[in-house]
């Protein structure tokens, strides 16, 4: 993939339904912020769940945008495709000493976790409390886990001997990632205590979203994500793994989220109906609802082209030159 020293920009969505009005205000805020910047927008499938996507559903979400006018400046990619890349990736952690295969079953967690007197879910997660980090205790490996535990004291080491240098320059000590989110503000995170030691494999063998975003962000050139606010919290895992590999962060903005009758936030999980791009009239209310929720004023729609055009100047005013 070409690398660009200009803004490059990604939507990503998963193909495990239709885009929805939540997924929508992601899409045209992602497109508006790279347009803004003259720069470049690209559209990146994440199947690599596998058994969540949906066959087809790829090609329904790309016309979905379609619909809407939001045309990627470069063919689509799809993570499915690219399962060496992460197998690298994961051979470069392995041998920098910073993941390590776990036997553990979420049974055994939360049993360690109530021994601990530490049974605190977490986003329906539990925070890993290391069990596997020294030894398997003699099980079988199910999965691989990145260790939480370091940081890095120099960065960026030279793209020369990379994995030498982070050996060297890898601390044993809690690693604070703290970063920047171009609307929400300074934002910090202590990762070990957190999350602790995050899965990156599966015991499917199918690779984890956070390594596949970060690997695919970098391959891709991705200077600026714009995405929900929902995925927020990943950003300190993904930072530290950005570290972990010698690859550049970007700068990241998260938008607001959309919320149905009941007050939760839509998702394809909770039964979000599908966007309405059925007429062209029908996806250019879509468009104008979704600059509404990112406080851009909206026009009548009586095209999709002008709705875009109404809402980049908009985004001029409101995000890109308060938010560059």
């Amino acid at each position: 993939m070409a690398h660009s020293t200009r803004y490059t920009g990604r939507f990503a969505p998963s193909p495990t339904g239709p885009l929805h009005a939540g997924s929508l205000v992601a899409a045209l805020a992602s497109w508006l912020d790279a347009h803004s910047h003259g720069g470049q927008w690209l559209v990146r499938l994440e199947d690599v769940d596998v058994p969540r996507c949906i066959p087809g559903m790829d090609h329904v979400i790309l016309q979905q945008l379609a619909a809407c006018g939001l045309h990627p400046d470069a063919p689509p990619v799809w993570q499915s495709q690219r399962t060496h890349h992460y197998q690298q990736a994961l051979e470069q952690l392995v041998a920098l000493d910073l993941a390590y295969p776990c036997a553990c079953s979420r049974k055994d967690i939360e049993a360690a976790l109530q021994l601990a007197g530490a049974e605190k879910p977490r986003h329906g997660e539990l925070v890993y409390p290391g069990t596997c980090r020294h030894g398997l205790h003699g099980k079988a490996g199910r999965a691989w886990r990145l260790r939480t535990d370091r940081s890095v004291s120099k960065w960026p080491f030279p793209h020369a001997g990379r994995a030498q240098a982070a050996i060297n320059s890898i601390a044993s000590e809690t690693p604070f990632i703290d970063w920047c989110d171009r609307r929400l503000g300074a934002q910090r995170q202590d990762v070990a205590h957190a999350v602790g030691d995050f899965v990156i494999q599966r015991a499917d063998g199918l690779f984890a979203y956070q390594l596949a975003v970060v690997v695919d962000d970098a391959a891709q050139g991705i200077t600026h994500v714009v995405r929900g606010e929902d995925l927020c919290d990943n950003t300190a895992r993904q930072i530290l793994l950005q570290q972990y590999l010698g690859l550049p962060t970007p700068q990241y903005l998260h938008t607001p989220l959309v919320h149905g009758d009941n007050g939760e936030k839509l998702s394809k999980q909770n039964g979000a109906q599908a966007l309405d791009t059925s007429t062209p009239l029908a996806a250019a209310q879509s468009l104008c609802r979704a600059a509404q929720v990112l406080a851009l004023p909206a026009s009548p729609p009586p095209a999709t082209a002008e709705a875009l055009r109404h809402a980049q100047a908009q985004w001029l005013e409101t995000w890109a030159q308060r938010y560059p």
